[in-house]
Order: structure tokens, then sequence, then C-alpha cells
């Protein structure tokens, strides 16, 4: 994806590859806090179609989570999560916070992950 929302430039990039090859199979960014909420987030969380269902998403997620707490320690994250992913990121410790609402023509909600 381009940077279309120019978040991009104020956000540490976590990619998962496979295998020897390289292959780019799961992405997410960590924003700094105050540029898509007051709080730090993680965003852009993506695994390409061919590694789906295959855990590629919670190695990814952990990781993020992981990474969020050593650059931002005690601080919050917010996320907008598709809401079909709601049940996903509550494993993770991620509730709730907003009503939903559509971003890119998709059903999301805002999730608060407290320190």
């Amino acid at each position: 994806f381009q940077d279309n929302d120019g978040a991009d430039f104020h956000s540490w990039h976590l990619l998962g590859w496979h295998g020897e090859a390289r292959v780019l199979a799961a992405y997410c960014r960590i924003v700094d806090a105050g540029v898509k909420f007051v709080e730090p987030s993680i965003g852009r969380v993506v695994t390409p179609r061919g590694f789906r269902l295959k855990g590629y998403g919670r190695v990814l997620m952990a990781e993020a989570v992981k990474r969020h707490e050593s650059l931002n320690p005690g601080q919050p994250n917010r996320i907008g999560a598709q809401q079909r992913l709601e049940k996903f990121y509550e494993s993770f410790g991620f509730k709730t916070a907003s009503d939903m609402y559509i971003e890119d023509g998709i059903p999301h909600v805002e999730m608060l992950r407290t320190a």
C-alpha cells in the first residue's frame, strides 16, 4: 500500500519473512503517539492470502505488542481493527473502545490495550 495517511515516516515497521527466499509473510507498523491516535498504535496489520490461517498473524501481533511495550513502556495502545477480527485482537489484551464505524468500506472498531 502507498502511504496514504502519511504515518509511515512516524512508524516502526515490522516485517515477517518466510523461508530462505525471504518472502514477505506478515507486516505491520507501530505508529508514534499523536499520529493516528493520542496513544501509540499498531496498524496496517496484513498477512498475504497464501500465508493466512497458518499462524503468521498471531506471531506478528505477539511481536508487535512486545515491540510496542519496549518502544512505549507503560503506555496504552489503540488500534483501528476490522470488526470481524475483534476476537483475534482480544486474545492480545485489546478491548473494544468505540462503536462500529466504516473505513474503506469495511466495518471497524477502535480497540485499546492498557499497560
